[in-house]
């Protein structure tokens, strides 16, 4: 019996002030991206896009509220793929011909994860992974390291975290102590051998994470965590472990446990 057509794609819930969690709850645990809205005076963030495979502001109309920049803390398709909704989008100029010129290989949807196991409903009538691609979306802005997003009561510094992809970043609060992390750093197993990735400039990036005043990061992946977490996880990455590795074989241990 095949899978149903989804009432609903996305799901949102907000967990502080100023900061709605939105997620793809029929994309599975292991794969799914978390997209942060990020709330302000003046202006709001979308901090990744999750798959694109419906259209998320047509079923998050608190995105429309006030004025919305979209980010993108790296080109990957589970982060990146509905960047194309959104007319002002931003990221690394790292990773722009990547999203001007997108394709299964540089966007990494090639690898293993987009399966049939992936899905637990369907987006839409007809849909078939294997056809998946990340839809064109050339960048309108560029953020790099040292970089301010004002958004009239809540202020980011941009900071660079080349590693897992060649153009991450991530976005650091200093006031709230808060860090949106992307793919950098989250409470699970790494990644850091795809085609582009580099693990020694990741350790590189992990080294300045240390150094940082940090209450929470909200991450690329899983939950929230805060300071303590942080440092157990680098400490774990750094000496071996944390490593995905084989993605079919990964994907199969955690589907195994039930994440």
């Amino acid at each position: 019996m095949g899978l149903e057509v989804a009432s609903r794609w996305f799901a949102a819930k907000q967990i502080e002030e100023g900061v709605v969690h939105i997620h793809e709850p029929h994309v599975a645990s292991w794969l799914r991206c978390n997209i942060w809205h990020v709330q302000g005076r003046d202006r709001d963030l979308v901090i990744d896009t999750g798959m694109g495979l419906r259209p998320m502001l047509d079923e998050v109309p608190e995105l429309s509220a006030r004025p919305l920049t979209a980010i993108m803390t790296h080109s990957h398709f589970d982060h990146a793929g509905g960047l194309h909704e959104f007319s002002h989008r931003c990221g690394h100029p790292a990773e722009a011909d990547v999203m001007a010129r997108p394709t299964a290989q540089n966007t990494v949807a090639d690898t293993g994860y987009v399966r049939a196991e992936t899905f637990t409903a369907l987006p839409y009538a007809g849909f078939d992974h294997r056809a998946y691609r990340v839809k064109p979306a050339p960048l309108t802005g560029y953020l790099d390291e040292g970089d301010v997003i004002d958004l009239g009561d809540r202020v980011f510094q941009v900071f660079y975290l080349p590693g897992h992809s060649p153009g991450s970043i991530a976005l650091y609060d200093k006031a709230n102590e808060t860090l949106f992390s992307g793919d950098v750093i989250y409470d699970g197993d790494l990644i850091d051998d795809l085609y582009h990735s580099e693990a020694e400039v990741l350790a590189e990036s992990h080294a300045r994470l240390r150094e940082l005043p940090i209450r929470v990061i909200h991450a690329g992946h899983f939950a929230s965590f805060g300071r303590d977490r942080l440092l157990e996880l680098l400490d774990l990455y750094r000496d071996g472990g944390l490593r995905v590795g084989d993605a079919s074989a990964w994907i199969n241990s955690e589907m195994e446990g039930g994440t």
